[in-house]
């Protein structure tokens, strides 16, 4: 609202799992590898399902101003 929002956070720990992922990958043990396939296609779908989540959010509350725009109209 007032800056942009400080991700650096998340952003290390996504490198962080993205790198361990990666490193797994290559593990001896074919259910790891397959493992960490499924892994990261999880994590893709959880990012489009937040992102789809965030679109609806931002539209009610573009919906919620406009209502209230109105009824403050209405009021005076």
């Amino acid at each position: 609202m007032f800056g942009k929002e400080d991700n650096t956070y998340n952003e290390l720990r996504e490198k962080s799992v993205s790198q361990w992922l990666d490193d797994m990958s290559h593990h001896e043990d074919i259910e790891v590898r397959g493992g960490t396939e499924l892994t990261k296609d999880y994590i893709e779908d959880l990012k489009k399902k937040i992102g789809l989540l965030e679109k609806k959010n931002t539209l009610k509350d573009k919906y919620l101003r406009r209502l209230k725009r109105k009824k403050d109209q209405i009021n005076l």
